[in-house]
């Protein structure tokens, strides 16, 4: 199964009988050539990532209102359905893969097995991490060029600057697509300051950050590999960026050692 990548942030696997492998189209394997020709505005991507989002929402198994995985993100996030000028919506996909992820149009969808590892200062570390990409709009570029993929745009082809309608199909690869999008060393350090930043001015425990890449830093040992995937390939050096998280925290007066930070062996439920 091919590993889904954090459209900005998580993955990996973990054994959870409830749950299931992320359903999603299969990526088409063509690299655009008409991509300068395309006039791709923000309002593109939102449009875009709405579509994708609906795509996955209908194909994967959504955790109901009443549901204990959707209880505990509302109780985290409920007060954040508009941050920094995004209105954001979120919902928790009873899926194996450890992911979540934020797109353009403000829709924010978390893995139901990252929630099995993360606490929830953790979890407000991670998903902050992910509108932060949103707000710097490092989701545009991904999913335009998740669009040209699906579309399978070429130069032939490309001779509208306009957004060209895409049937179903096409819609699960663009949403496959977005989700292997990486981003620059640059993007991602952003990113974290955003995520720490988030925590600090809600007064969450910023540690949690620093947690939050330790557990990444575990899952990509190679003796993690027989439980896990590789997680997070997309946030590479999760180590130096955990230290890095210390070292803010402690300039700040906000650092309290956690001690030794493991993955959980049972669910968390808090």
């Amino acid at each position: 199964m091919k590993k889904i990548i954090v459209c900005l942030l998580f993955l990996g696997t973990m054994h959870s009988m409830d749950a299931q492998k992320i359903n999603l189209g299969k990526a088409a394997g063509i690299v655009s050539n008409g991509a300068k020709a395309l006039t791709f505005t923000n309002e593109d991507a939102i449009k875009l990532s709405k579509e994708s989002v609906n795509w996955m929402d209908k194909n994967n198994p959504v955790a109901g209102p009443k549901d204990p995985y959707t209880v505990r993100l509302n109780k985290l996030f409920g007060k954040h359905k508009s941050q920094d000028g995004l209105n954001l919506n979120y919902k928790v996909y009873k899926v194996k893969d450890i992911n979540a992820f934020a797109c353009a149009d403000g829709s924010v969808r978390v893995f139901s097995s990252l929630m099995d590892i993360m606490t929830d200062n953790e979890l407000l570390a991670v998903i902050g991490h992910e509108i932060g990409h949103v707000k710097n709009q490092d989701t545009k570029d991904a999913m335009k060029s998740a669009y040209l993929k699906a579309a399978a745009l070429d130069a032939a082809s490309s001779a509208s600057s306009a957004v060209a309608t895409l049937n179903d199909s096409q819609i699960g690869k663009m949403a496959n697509a977005f989700l292997d999008a990486s981003h620059s060393k640059k993007q991602e350090s952003e990113a974290d300051t955003y995520s720490y930043d988030f925590m600090k001015a809600n007064k969450y425990d910023v540690v949690g950050a620093y947690s939050a890449f330790k557990k990444l830093a575990l899952l990509s040992e190679g003796s993690k590999q027989s439980g896990f995937e590789k997680m997070f390939n997309s946030h590479p050096d999760s180590e130096k960026r955990a230290q890095a998280i210390k070292k803010r925290a402690e300039k700040d007066g906000l650092w309290k050692d956690p001690g030794t930070v493991s993955i959980p062996t049972t669910k968390l439920t808090k």
